[in-house]
């Protein structure tokens, strides 16, 4: 997010019979991994190195890593239910600015449009608009960019509908929340959608429930890493027998962890190293992925309390927004994944390409679920390739093919 033997409901429901305390350590740190999208564990791989050696690495890896660094203009959208969500927007650098200007006139040629285009960025499960920091390293300045916590997530703030009376979470509610972020940050002009995992689900959601908003503004689309249904299916790299299992025993076990928060964190904190090693397995698809990328991977995930995990959980097994797709067949669209994704595999993709035929689909070798993170010269060119066929500047393929401005950092 070693091998894949066991997940992380059974080893919850194993938990149960250990006795709660002793249990769920090893629980609180399996079901965090969830929070990734990751319904499925790995057994921990030999360790080398001493606790205390691999907790001083991981604190130097922090402290030098500048992942997640970067900051807009902040803003704050309110959704229905009074929800605080929070926001920053990367502005267009001023003409003769060192940073995006060389892409600026890539994609615009000398003069500015009329209409500044919007690339709005909604991130995962458990995760945050810093997810992006590769993207809006690429694009800064170039182009006017909004990136968003989801509700629960990251600065925004803690749902008001589930902590005030157990409101159900569901992919249309964060449609709505979507909606209500466009309109206070990007409230004219046109749109280019991005979304990653829950994100391009809730691009989707958006869609299904404004059709028109999205006839009359998007001009172009990319769905990363992300499903347009049937996630009930996913094994996770486990045999079916065990995963049926998981299904079984994880809603109630989830349940019941999230309703102990503070001692599963406790828990989830104690078993660090397991963390590590399950998301390294779920997030990557190469094994020798950036130390310093995996490590903010990680710390972008254990920042999800395990009863906002919970609470998330139940919406994907109910999502289901194949018709909504349709809404996008008139733009240019990218539908990119990771070839080694366990968490939304690329037959997902290849299903989401399948109804927009005239979509672009890519799936990237030796890349897990958080391939913006892994292989972000690959998904940064296909990003300013979609802007370009959008209409929104005459990017240039050898640009996109040279990963020029994407480095990492």
């Amino acid at each position: 997010m070693s091998d894949a033997t066991s997940g992380p409901g059974a080893a919850a429901a194993r938990g149960l019979n250990w006795g709660w305390k002793r249990g769920a350590g090893v629980a609180g740190a399996a079901i965090g991994v969830v929070a990734a999208g990751a319904a499925a564990g790995v057994a921990l791989e030999r360790l080398t190195v001493g606790r205390g050696m691999r907790r001083r690495a991981r604190l130097a890896l922090d402290s030098a890593g500048p992942y997640g660094t970067l900051r807009g203009t902040p803003g704050t959208a309110v959704a229905e239910d009074g929800t605080e969500l929070y926001y920053e927007v990367d502005e267009v650098a001023p003409e003769g600015a060192a940073e995006g200007t060389a892409l600026r006139r890539r994609l615009f040629g000398r003069r500015s449009p009329r209409q500044p285009v919007t690339v709005v960025f909604s991130h995962g499960y458990c995760l945050g608009q810093d997810a992006w920091h590769f993207q809006r390293a690429a694009l800064r300045g170039a182009v006017r960019a909004v990136y968003w916590d989801q509700r629960s997530h990251g600065r925004s703030e803690r749902g008001r509908g589930q902590r005030e009376s157990n409101a159900p979470v569901s992919i249309d509610l964060l449609g709505r929340d979507l909606k209500a972020v466009i309109d206070a940050a990007a409230p004219e002009g046109p749109l280019v959608l991005v979304g990653h995992s829950m994100g391009g689900m809730t691009m989707m959601a958006l869609a299904a429930q404004y059709p028109d908003l999205v006839a009359e503004r998007v001009i172009g689309a990319a769905f990363v890493g992300t499903s347009a249904g049937n996630l009930a299916d996913v094994n996770y790299g486990l045999p079916v027998a065990g995963m049926n299992a998981v299904r079984r025993v994880l809603p109630g076990v989830l349940k019941a962890l999230g309703s102990q928060t503070d001692l599963v964190e406790k828990g989830r904190r104690a078993t660090a190293d397991l963390f590590a090693g399950v998301i390294k397995r779920y997030s990557f698809g190469a094994k020798d992925a950036d130390p310093g990328v995996a490590r903010f991977a990680e710390r972008l995930i254990e920042a999800t309390p395990i009863d906002v995990v919970a609470e998330f959980y139940p919406a994907f097994a109910e999502h289901d927004k194949t018709e909504a797709l349709c809404a996008f067949d008139s733009v240019p669209v990218l539908v990119l994944a990771g070839a080694g994704d366990l968490i939304t595999p690329s037959e997902h993709s290849e299903a989401i390409a399948a109804a927009l035929p005239d979509a672009e689909l890519v799936l990237v070798p030796d890349a897990g679920h958080l391939v913006m993170l892994e292989h972000p010269e690959t998904v940064n060119g296909r990003l300013l390739e979609v802007l370009a066929a959008a209409g929104a500047g005459e990017a240039l393929t050898s640009q996109a093919a040279s990963g020029e401005g994407t480095e990492r950092g």
